[in-house]
């Protein structure tokens, strides 16, 4: 049940009026006698605390946000601020919201040169399409009419027509006539560009196109780019384009410098939280409140302000120095004066609202200048208030100094790699923080937890630099880290370090670029599975492991998988040349441990076909295997099957292969197939000048009646086994 502001009044009304006849028992007896609602209602009123509404709320307490993303340039109601430079896509500035960002150095741009004439049949044949549309419109049916410009002989323009709409608009082109020769030239100067393609920025922004003046492009749009490259006299015969390719960036390229993405976000404030306990070690100073309570004897509330003299006016107790003192030391001071001059009366003294302190934030920051924050701030909150570090600073030796005096030195690594903040002093009026220029550095890539471009400090050696790189990646190749340096003579040259043993205390110089590789992604005493089968991947080998201890059943296939045709991929070490043999399934599941069931070896890739989809994508990548591998004196094994087969193509020609066996790699016959022959062309070189070739008639017949005696006998040795 809730009451609302003139209820309560008037019952408040009515009870003063009742109260003040009565005595104090039965004004405490007319107040218990109210519902409970209206009893707290009344008590908040009288306090002074509460809504005033019958029920008792606590004060909220607010946690201001701190750090607001600086990925676009709206306000705190999401509207767009037209005082900022506009959005951001990827740290690149949006001057609109419908345009093209801006390049910058290191872009990678495409450039497109189209040659006038070829421009100009463009442009006619899309107003031509246009003016066609627009009379087919104005007409609407009515082709004899006299304000159909093309019936009456008339271009769009109004200018005469005969027919040829390339004589439309060649004043705007101007006479672009050439010679074969020059249209030769032209040619062969454009396909000159277009092959150097994609081009780069230098570090400057600058476009630099061999045989062509260097072009500045950086902070323009891809738009505002086009227009300057095409203003270019050397290219005044065609229309260019700019392209911006936002290409991802790896390797030592995608590197970033650590710990600078930590001032990447806008604060939206700079003061701590009121709401949080005063360390003890705060220094009152001049505009500081100090909430006093007195009880006892003498009982009494004072809220003082610390003067610019530094004093406290106490009533009673006159002036209190406190300026200088820590927050418990002023607490100790007043304590004293109350316990010595007021006897029998106890003092609880608390902080109030903080003074506002004016600091300085210069060196190597975002917006260097001097800033007011609130007195509880620290190092750290100024850096924010300024923007942060930019990226030639320091983030390592950050100055604190006061009176002239250094006081200490933050590194900001203690922070972002320890959680550690007992470098973050707090600050009093008129300090300095002062951002040098960054120290050493040293580039870490690879398979590191953290790549990144890190400042040293203490670090000496390969080992601590890891360390700092939050160490190795389970898959890095200790014994192979390398090492990038540049010499004193401006020369670089590679080292090899063995992280395993004394490369671990390698010195570290400024410059240097560690890169630690990962191990081979092959895997070693296995085989693969792969293609139509309900359980790929790989598979632990060991002696003696056969075809049928991967594929056990049928069971291990997908619907439609072809059973006669597995193909196994072999590299036969150490030239690991790679060699094809392929199985029947069915045959090697009948004759388990036979010829029929291949022995696997290490690296094996076991392939399964599907009989329903094309083969030439998955056999493509061996036969480029094979082709690769042959030469004049040993032609590539490769064969092919065409005509009235299921699967025609190239095929591995594998050990003592049979036609039966090239059958099988095409799926077998299809059903209109003619199953008495076929032709067998086979290819020779004769005495290295000429090919000959031979046909040879294969009895498609006998050989199906053979396998059928091949099956039956395997059968009739299991059997008898």
């Amino acid at each position: 049940m809730r009451f609302s502001v003139a209820g309560v009044a008037l019952a408040m009304l009515s009870l003063g009026t009742a109260l003040a006849q009565t005595t104090s028992a039965e004004q405490l007896g007319i107040l218990k006698s109210l519902p409970a609602d209206t009893q707290n209602s009344l008590i908040q009123s009288v306090l002074g605390k509460g809504d005033g509404a019958g029920t008792k709320t606590d004060p909220k307490l607010n946690s201001p946000e701190t750090v607001r993303s600086r990925s676009d340039a709206t306000d705190l109601f999401g509207q767009f601020d037209k005082t900022k430079k506009g959005k951001t896509v990827d740290g690149r500035v949006l001057r609109q919201f419908d345009e093209d960002p801006e390049l910058r150095a290191d872009d990678t741009v495409l450039i497109d040169l189209v040659p006038l004439e070829e421009y100009r049949k463009q442009v006619l044949a899309d107003k031509a399409i246009a003016a066609n549309g627009a009379n087919a419109a104005g007409t609407n049916g009515n082709t004899n009419s006299g304000n159909n410009n093309t019936a009456s002989g008339r271009n769009p323009d109004g200018t005469p027509s005969n027919g040829n709409v390339t004589n439309y608009g060649r004043g705007q082109f101007g006479d672009l006539s050439q010679s074969e020769d020059e249209k030769e030239k032209q040619e062969k100067f454009r396909q000159r560009i277009l092959k150097g393609n994609p081009y780069r920025l230098n570090r400057f922004g600058v476009l630099e196109i061999p045989g062509l003046p260097a072009i500045p492009l950086a902070g323009l749009t891809a738009d505002e780019a086009t227009k300057r490259v095409s203003a270019d006299p050397d290219l005044r015969g065609y229309v260019a384009k700019v392209s911006l390719l936002r290409l991802q960036q790896f390797g030592d390229e995608a590197l970033k410098p650590f710990g600078y993405d930590l001032f990447e976000g806008d604060p939206t404030t700079f003061a701590p939280v009121t709401d949080i306990q005063v360390p003890i070690d705060y220094a009152v100073g001049p505009g500081d409140t100090l909430n006093v309570q007195l009880y006892g004897n003498e009982p009494a509330s004072y809220v003082l302000t610390v003067a610019r003299d530094g004093r406290i006016n106490f009533p009673k107790l006159g002036p209190i120095m406190v300026a200088g003192l820590s927050f418990d030391g002023a607490r100790a001071t007043i304590e004293q004066h109350v316990s010595q001059q007021l006897i029998g009366t106890r003092v609880s003294i608390t902080m109030g609202n903080l003074r506002s302190i004016r600091v300085f934030v210069l060196g190597e920051a975002q917006r260097p200048g001097s800033y007011t924050v609130s007195g509880l701030s620290s190092m750290t909150n100024a850096l924010f208030v300024s923007g942060g570090v930019k990226k030639i600073g320091s983030l390592r030796n950050i100055e604190l100094k006061r009176n002239g005096q250094l006081v200490t030195v933050l590194d900001l690594y203690d922070l972002l790699l320890h959680g550690d903040t007992s470098g973050d002093r707090q600050l009093r009026p008129g300090d300095v923080i002062f951002i040098p220029p960054i120290g050493r550095i040293v580039s870490v890539d690879g398979a590191v937890r953290r790549p990144a471009i890190y400042e040293l400090k203490g670090e000496k050696n390969v080992a601590q630099v890891i360390d700092v790189a939050g160490g190795l990646m389970p898959d890095a190749d200790e014994k192979t880290v390398q090492l990038e340096r540049i010499l004193p003579s401006r020369l670089r040259e590679m080292r090899n370090i063995d992280f395993t043993g004394t490369g671990r205390g390698f010195e570290v110089a400024n410059g240097d670029k560690l890169r630690v590789p990962a191990i081979r992604p092959t895997l070693e005493n296995s085989v693969e599975l792969s293609g139509f089968v309900f359980r790929p991947g790989a598979f632990e080998y060991h002696a003696g492991l056969r075809l049928t201890d991967v594929l056990g059943s049928f069971d291990e296939l997908r619907p439609n998988a072809d059973r006669h045709y597995i193909m196994i991929r072999r590299e036969i070490p150490p030239t690991q040349r790679v060699e094809v043999v392929s199985a029947d399934l069915e045959r090697a599941l009948t004759a388990r441990g036979s010829a029929a069931d291949p022995e696997l070896r290490p690296r094996d890739k076991i392939l399964v076909f599907d009989l329903t989809a094309s083969r030439e994508r998955v056999v493509a990548p061996v036969i480029s295997d094979l082709e690769l591998q042959g030469t004049p004196e040993s032609l590539a094994q490769i064969v092919s099957i065409d005509g009235r087969v299921k699967a025609p193509g190239r095929y591995p020609l594998e050990p003592a292969m049979h036609v039966s066996d090239l059958l099988r790699a095409g799926g077998s016959l299809e059903d209109s197939a003619y199953r008495g022959e076929a032709e067998l062309t086979r290819y020779e070189v004769v005495g290295g000048n000429s090919r000959q070739t031979a046909l040879i008639a294969v009895d498609l017949a006998a050989i199906r009646l053979f396998k059928l005696a091949v099956l039956d006998m395997l059968v009739q040795v299991l059997k008898r086994l």
